[in-house]
């Protein structure tokens, strides 16, 4: 039996919500629905397949540089952040003097060319830009691991607005959907993003959608399977069961497809599937056969720049070919592709609106800190799901005050906290006039001691074993003021990556994993043609499994 369709997935109610797909909305004949339908589908899906494929692009051609230095008239540059040169936050380097590279790829719907309204339609109802698609790409400062986060299109969130040169102004933003940051421009986006996540934001990639089909075939296509037998009408999707190779519309099909996969909606169906078709694709660019043949190279690297905007450190073709290079010494194995973890709230009147859940600020926090998510995304009960470094939340530490200054130690005490220490960490008294500060721990927590230390930069001399049963911080007359001991270089400190990982739907880059076809019935049933007969999604019945058995007279997307 087929499960109902749950209230978060309401789209046409929900506030800040794309215009519906017509062949979700009720009124019209069928065949107006389906003209419609195509129009707008294929408009969504040049511009999501567009985001992914430039970011390919990234990823997969670092070893074909010398095809960039012709390069160099297709790139369109844009300032990096809307607000200044602090808009986009400043990374902190490690004890080498090294420095994490974060990326924002945004995918954008504006129609800003004579292609892109060809290839989208519906040039005269567009009206400025939105962000379809943004993902954060994370590229640790040893360049040992990368985690690639997406941000669902419609969260709401607060930022400052933005005043960039040669973009509309935008004041301060008050609960209003993330991707309409794109109407002030890509620095904007910038902004809200670093402004939600906390997160340093060093370089954008914009994508429009105008050399999607050609690059999606130079690549030879894409390998890809599927758990169950899937039709998706609204995006034409149709595969069976298995395996099969993905080109031109296929691919866009896939990449876009909403009803087909996971719980069905866009912020975890969606972003999932195309997850698992980019990590396939980076695959399939980092293969000798498509690497080693100069002509599929040129392909890709002609379409991918003519369709990027980027920011104006990276214009020109070998500082992406740098960019290349560092994001090509990460093994597939240490990516982990993950969604920020949203929830839909139900609003009074009808309708919900799409927040941060519980989980995203720890996933933000271990992106900022550099601090990688490898290890527990892969599989539970495995070595690596469990080794690494110790979790600020486990730890809890008893500071004392012995500086006579008022309220130090409780002062201090919520200085961890508020670095992800365990919220039993108190505070007390300790033996007045004491004139250097200790940190003790009980025997077999000498690891917890250090992550103390490390996180309020205390010296190693200061930490020694103790007879006591718990952690014991004493602060002394050496250290009077700040949150930092005098002189001391602090490391932040690890949060747990089984909470910041927790509903992300996440996976490594090396998983062979199948997308997992929606057990969800979005469609009463379909016409002669494939085309679902009814918009009623409060009494949907049809799961896109069954949706395929129907549609015997809808060819298959591929062999």
């Amino acid at each position: 039996m087929t499960q109902p369709l749950r209230s978060r997935r309401r789209a046409t109610h929900r506030i800040g919500a794309e215009k519906a797909d017509p062949a979700e909305s009720a009124g019209g004949g069928r065949a107006a629905m389906r003209r419609a339908g195509k129009k707008s589908d294929r408009r969504r899906a040049l511009k999501i397949v567009g985001l992914l494929l430039g970011f390919v692009l990234v990823l997969g051609v670092g070893t074909a540089a010398y095809a960039y230095w012709k390069l160099n008239g297709n790139i369109k540059s844009d300032d990096l952040s809307a607000n200044g040169k602090d808009g986009a936050g400043r990374e902190k380097v490690d004890a080498f003097g090294r420095s994490p590279i974060n990326i924002l790829v945004i995918g954008s719907d504006a129609r800003s060319s004579a292609a892109d309204c060809k290839l989208g339609g519906a040039c005269e109802e567009a009206g400025g830009a939105r962000a379809d698609v943004e993902m954060i790409v994370h590229i640790s400062a040893d360049r040992s691991n990368a985690t690639v986060m997406s941000i669902p299109r419609d969260l709401r969130t607060d930022w400052s607005g933005c005043h960039d040169s040669g973009h509309p102004s935008m004041p301060a933003q008050i609960n209003a959907a993330i991707n309409s940051a794109l109407n002030g421009g890509p620095g904007c986006s910038v902004v809200a993003v670093h402004q939600l996540t906390g997160i340093p934001i060093d370089h954008f990639m914009m994508i429009d959608f105008a050399g999607v089909v050609a690059m999606s075939n130079a690549v030879g296509g894409t390998p890809v399977c599927v758990s169950k037998d899937v039709y998706d009408p609204y995006s034409h999707l149709k595969l069976k069961q298995g395996s099969h190779i993905l080109k031109g519309d296929a691919a866009l099909e896939f990449v876009r497809t909403r009803h087909g996969f996971g719980d069905a909606s866009d912020s975890r169906g969606r972003t999932d599937a195309q997850h698992i078709f980019l990590n396939a694709l980076l695959n399939q660019m980092k293969s000798k056969g498509t690497l080693s043949s100069p002509e599929k190279v040129w392909g890709i690297a002609n379409a991918a720049t003519k369709a990027l905007t980027v920011d104006n450190s990276l214009d020109s073709p070998n500082k992406l070919i740098d960019l290349a290079l560092d994001l090509n010494k990460v093994p597939a194995g240490r990516i982990t592709w993950a969604t920020m973890q949203t929830q839909d709230i139900d609003l009074p009147g009808g309708g919900s609106k799409t927040v941060i859940a519980p989980g995203a600020k720890e996933m933000f926090k271990t992106i900022a800190d550099d601090q990688s998510l490898t290890a527990s995304a892969g599989k539970k009960g495995s070595p690596s799901a469990t080794a690494g470094p110790v979790s600020a939340a486990s730890v809890a530490v008893h500071v004392e005050n012995g500086t006579g200054v008022y309220h130090r130690g409780a002062a201090i005490a919520q200085v961890l906290i508020d670095q992800g220490f365990s919220k039993e960490t108190d505070s007390g008294n300790g033996t007045p006039s004491t004139a250097t500060t200790s940190l003790t721990y009980p025997a077999g927590q000498k690891a917890q001691a250090q992550a103390v230390a490390e996180a309020l930069g205390l010296p190693s001399k200061v930490v020694e074993q103790g007879t006591g049963s718990q952690i014991v911080l004493l602060i002394g007359a050496d250290w009077t003021t700040g949150d930092t001991f005098p002189g001391g270089k602090p490391t932040p400190a690890h949060v747990d990556t089984q909470v910041a990982l927790k509903g992300s739907n996440q996976r490594t880059g090396d998983s062979k994993e199948c997308a997992q076809v929606s057990t969800y019935g979005d469609v009463i049933g379909l016409d002669a043609d494939g085309m679902p007969t009814s918009s009623d999604h409060a009494h949907s019945s049809t799961s896109p499994t069954e949706a395929y058995a129907l549609a015997k007279n809808v060819k298959d997307s591929a062999p």
